[in-house]
């Protein structure tokens, strides 16, 4: 039964990736098209830092590793880095810190 959702799930990401593909130039031209494009990593980084702060019964679970590297992480924002250099430092500062303890 497991295959079955492995299955769809991936038919599904490849059917949205091949809609995301074939859309014309025009949609993608748009200055709100190129926003909401700009500001996605944004805002899913932000709900995968959230979803990973709770535990499955809804309390806060403040892991110090976790929060030392979203801290790296806004100082390399300040910083005007780029995204993969923003995740990459975050990664590291939290692998560091949880291989030193």
């Amino acid at each position: 039964m497991i295959w079955v959702a492995v299955v769809v799930a991936s038919v599904g990401c490849y059917l949205l990736k091949l809609a995301g593909m074939s859309l014309p130039a025009s949609v993608l031209e748009r200055p709100d098209v190129r926003r909401v494009a700009l500001l996605l990593p944004v805002a899913m980084l932000s709900a995968l830092v959230a979803v990973e702060l709770f535990d499955g019964g809804g309390v806060l679970g403040v892991d110090p590793w976790l929060l030392a590297g979203v801290g790296a992480a806004v100082v390399a924002l300040l910083l005007r880095q780029s995204f993969i250099v923003v995740i990459v430092v975050a990664a590291a500062t939290t692998a560091v810190l949880r291989a030193l303890t």
